[in-house]
């Protein structure tokens, strides 16, 4: 505990039995206290939690009193950190959101440059390449990394495709990314996009090219639209948008319409299972949905490579 110097516990002050610090027989009073973690530093402060003595440079001023640096940062441990509505960490800001607009456009950007891009790293299950001498190409192949990278590619030089997209994800993507947090977002934005490259692999003509982050943003669609029903707000804005998509998808040809309806899936079941995990397990849950969910579409690609190259 704290106390003043020349109080009535203060070691220095005078008793019935000493005089000036001193005992009535003329011994030498005790040595002074020091600071527990620098013991050559006299000091007559304690710490008002554990009360360890303890010099200026260990202590820090509290709501009552002074306490220790060590009595702080325990402190601060016990305090519970602030979680979004299904138990993601609170950030400040979309970041995660900006940092895909901005792989996109950068992708887009070198596309422009080098339109080999496109043959190397877009959707493509299993093919001959004529301009590789015959060299098959392809998911099929082994090239498993376009079920990602092609996500990110967006048809070059005409801008309507990735102006569209992106105009899409800074739409629903914020909210989606305030509502888990960024570690869920990030992992619910890469199961949809992987999830609609899967489809396209299962249905789609295994020498045809796909690319763009549709998927991905049909994934969010779907996790807003499961988001809004677990908080019984009004989905009908989400609901008409994710119709006029998939008209959109069905009517105009040329759109790898299953990498829409791959990622609407993949994103609405990753946002149930974050939405709807109980409070004492969510994590678990969280965490175990979407090891499954993965599991379920590196099964789809194993069977159809089988398929494609038996």
């Amino acid at each position: 505990m704290q106390w003043q110097p020349g109080g009535p516990e203060d070691p220095r002050a005078g008793t019935p039995e000493t005089a000036g610090g001193q005992p009535a027989g003329g011994e030498p009073a005790g040595p002074p206290p020091t600071c527990f973690r620098h013991p050559g530093r006299e000091t007559y402060v304690s710490c008002v939690r554990c009360g360890r003595y303890a010099c200026p440079d260990c202590l820090r001023s509290a709501p009552v009193g002074q306490q220790c640096v060590d009595c702080i940062r325990e402190g601060q441990q016990r305090v519970p950190r602030a979680t979004t509505v299904f138990g993601g960490r609170m950030a400040g800001g979309t970041l995660v959101t900006w940092v895909l607009v901005g792989i996109c456009v950068v992708v887009y950007l070198a596309e422009l440059v080098d339109r080999k891009l496109i043959d190397y790293f877009a959707m493509i299950g299993h093919a001959a390449d004529p301009a590789l001498g015959g060299q098959v190409i392809g998911v099929g192949a082994g090239q498993w990394y376009r079920l990602i990278t092609a996500p990110f590619l967006h048809d070059a030089p005409l801008p309507l495709h990735i102006l569209f997209n992106m105009w899409a994800l800074i739409i629903v993507g914020p909210p989606v990314e305030r509502l888990l947090g960024r570690t869920r977002f990030v992992a619910l934005y890469l199961l949809s996009a992987v999830g609609g490259s899967v489809l396209v692999y299962l249905i789609w003509p295994p020498a045809q090219f796909s690319l763009g982050a549709s998927g991905a943003i049909f994934g969010l669609f779907g996790a807003y639209f499961v988001a809004a029903r677990r908080m019984r707000a009004d989905a009908r804005g989400i609901v008409a948008l994710i119709v006029i998509n998939l008209i959109i998808s069905f009517t105009i040809p040329n759109i790898a319409w299953p990498a829409h309806i791959g990622g609407l899936v993949t994103g609405s079941a990753v946002m149930a299972a974050y939405a709807y995990a109980p409070r004492s397990q969510r994590l678990l849950i969280q965490a175990g949905a979407s090891a499954v969910v993965l599991a379920l579409l590196v099964v789809g690609v194993v069977l159809r490579t089988h398929a494609l190259t038996a």
